[in-house]
């Protein structure tokens, strides 16, 4: 590369520390207002920079890349997730993309079990009465009965990195842990967590007591979990997502929940972004979360280094170490 700074833009605030840096290192335009940009923003920020750093709300597709002009050469998107970023366009446009994995993995593994834990033992009935002035008259002996979930068969849908660090939170716990995954884990992981394999995703869902979402979306993963099989679910089961929204019909879910036909629902992502189905804010038995899952102080100035790593790995003239390439989609 040049000795001329590489122009940078970022679409969204970024942790203090993260941003001085990025200050420091090349020539950056930040984000005034913690605000996504519109589409027109987008299109007009990649057509004035060498690299762009948006986030998982920022969606890029093949139409505005067209219009990115030859100047950008690099998307180093903040976040794991890259199923907002048309990466084969990308490529075919000679426009590099990273991403920042490795990072969230025990941040979501963690809220994972938060989400279990607050589903069945019915935390937010708990803290919404006590939030309210005059509402509690003290312990009662058959008051926000939950469940234990010590015993419980847990059924994690994508054993990949988060789905192992939840199978050994789990386990902690007491819990079963069994598991779709698209490959069988080999023998030794599978040992270590102490983790069932099921062929059958159908067979899985119909027997768990608990049923984690954490694989990526993808073509073959939208909608995945489906009408159809959240009918094969125990009635008493209880459903979270900590992965991505689209995974779920969310439709089919609402329903479910509303019938009895499924107990609980614990969901840090949605099926349409931040547009919530107002059905599934009204149901008591569903915890809802703001796509919590990575948001740690650690976690977020962890991605953020990630970035800037890729961007002066890139800036040096090398393949940015978490370079995303079409055969990993």
């Amino acid at each position: 590369m040049s000795s001329e700074r590489l122009s940078v833009v970022i679409t969204r605030r970024l942790p203090d520390v993260v941003e001085t840096r990025m200050k420091e290192l090349f020539d950056v335009e930040l984000r005034d207002e913690d605000s996504k940009m519109s589409r027109s923003e987008l299109i007009e920020a990649m057509k004035r920079s060498d690299v762009l750093v948006p986030c998982v709300t920022d969606q890029i597709d093949a139409a505005m890349l067209a219009q990115a002009g030859d100047r950008l050469k690099l998307i180093a998107s903040y976040g794991a997730g890259i199923d907002h970023i048309d990466v084969s366009t990308a490529r075919q446009r000679g426009i590099l993309v990273s991403n920042t994995p490795d990072v969230v993995t025990e941040d979501t593994a963690d809220m994972t079990l938060a989400l279990i834990l607050a589903v069945t033992r019915r935390i937010p009935e708990g803290l919404a009465v006590m939030q309210q002035d005059g509402d509690w008259e003290g312990w009662a002996p058959t008051a926000f009965m939950g469940g234990r979930i010590a015993g419980r068969r847990l059924g994690i849908l994508g054993m990949g990195r988060v789905g192992q660090a939840v199978a050994r939170r789990a386990r902690v716990f007491g819990m079963q842990v069994h598991y779709h995954n698209r490959k069988r884990l080999h023998a030794e992981t599978e040992a270590a967590l102490e983790a069932t394999w099921w062929e059958s995703l159908d067979q899985m869902v119909a027997r768990m007591d608990i049923l984690s979402i954490n694989c990526p979306h993808t073509p073959s993963t939208f909608h995945l979990i489906n009408a159809r099989r959240l009918k094969l679910m125990k009635p008493d089961a209880v459903i979270v997502n900590t992965s991505r929204g689209e995974v779920i019909d969310e439709n089919a879910l609402t329903r479910g929940l509303r019938a009895g036909e499924i107990a609980g629902a614990g969901l840090d992502v949605f099926e349409h972004g931040n547009q919530i189905n107002p059905r599934l804010r009204a149901l008591k038995n569903v915890v809802l979360l703001p796509h919590m899952g990575s948001a740690t102080v650690e976690g977020r100035i962890e991605m953020g280094e990630k970035v800037l790593i890729n961007i002066k790995t890139f800036d040096d003239g090398h393949r940015p170490p978490d370079l995303v390439v079409p055969s990993m989609l």
